[in-house]
């Protein structure tokens, strides 16, 4: 076990020869998925210092911002888990205490390694679930167990979202390339096109959902970078995640912590099409037919597996690299 710090965060990494990989101990997130050779790390750290959300309250951290997101904000970093809700609470559950995408990302996490498998897990009681996740790597990848328990003695309807978000210098405004087998989308919230525009005006990217083509069994998306030459991406099944939400911001956000500075792609595979409360998920029930959130059985535990994968000095934007095979 390699327990550490990232970037002034209690931590711990697992490694091999070619890639390490990080998770923080607060919000559980994925912080780093490290190509040693190149030395990329495609994932997004914020440009401000983040706290351990534990430490956080609104009158002595206001650089945060004041609302539902702060608490997020606070911590956030990579690659976070957002359940039981994918977006922001209500009114009614923010006074109560709820934040945007839920309590895994602000939950504290128990994290060990053994036999080279690190383990997290935490509790989320608002939610009524217990959440694990297993990290393994092999070579360049990583792969991933993922489950949820539902300790209460109700059926549950949650939204479960795998909210992966890239950051620079991987990602780069009119470089960065991406690749994933959609078929429908729906603009949610428009924007100007982000990283396709060569231009240093701020700009916002918006937030579309695309629909994973129904006739695969295993869906992907693949970033490349020219500059690096580094692809990197995850691969899962898409029974379990039919959806990929793609949120942006360019420098359009001027609020604390944003402050205009932010440059960031959410390339987000989920069970909900859709960043919305609870109430707005449940009433929406579908888009082109496909379900918009999952049900967790009563006093039942729900597994998923998915990978991620990185690969330094490639030419051009592969379709899957070292994603292919089946989850």
């Amino acid at each position: 076990m390699t327990e550490t710090r990232y970037r002034g965060r209690r931590a711990t990494s697992i490694e091999n020869d070619l890639v390490r990989v990080t998770v923080l101990h607060e919000g559980g997130h994925i912080a780093e998925i490290l190509d040693k050779q190149s030395g990329v790390n495609p994932l997004w750290s914020p440009p401000w210092e983040t706290i351990e959300p534990s430490t956080y309250h609104p009158r002595t951290h206001p650089e945060y911002g004041a609302d539902a997101e702060s608490k997020l904000l606070s911590g956030i970093m990579g690659h976070n888990l957002c359940m039981d809700i994918f977006g922001g609470p209500s009114a009614e559950e923010a006074a109560a205490g709820l934040t945007v995408h839920g309590e895994a990302s602000v939950a504290a996490w128990e994290v060990s390694v053994a036999d080279g498998e690190l383990t997290g897990r935490a509790s989320l009681p608002q939610a009524q679930l217990r959440v694990e996740r297993r990290l393994r790597l092999d070579e360049r990848i990583v792969e991933i167990t993922e489950a949820v328990e539902n300790e209460a003695i109700t059926d549950r309807p949650i939204a479960w979202t795998e909210h992966v978000t890239l950051g620079p210098p991987f990602l780069e405004k009119g470089a960065t390339e991406f690749r994933a087998p959609v078929t429908k989308s729906v603009v949610l919230e428009e924007g100007n096109g982000d990283l396709e525009l060569y231009t240093d005006a701020p700009v916002s990217g918006g937030f579309t959902t695309h629909l994973v083509d129904p006739a695969r069994d295993d869906a992907f998306f693949v970033a490349w970078s020219p500059r690096s030459q580094v692809a990197f991406g995850y691969v899962w099944r898409r029974a379990d995640f039919p959806w990929l939400g793609i949120w942006e911001e360019n420098y359009s956000r001027t609020g604390a912590p944003w402050n205009g500075r932010t440059l960031t792609r959410g390339m987000e595979f989920g069970a909900s099409p859709v960043a919305e409360t609870r109430r707005q998920m449940i009433e929406r029930g579908s888009l082109f037919g496909v379900p918009a959130f999952r049900w967790i059985p009563a006093r039942t535990r729900v597994e998923v597996r998915y990978r991620a994968a990185i690969q330094g000095n490639v030419p051009a934007c592969p379709a899957e690299f070292g994603l292919r095979g089946s989850v």
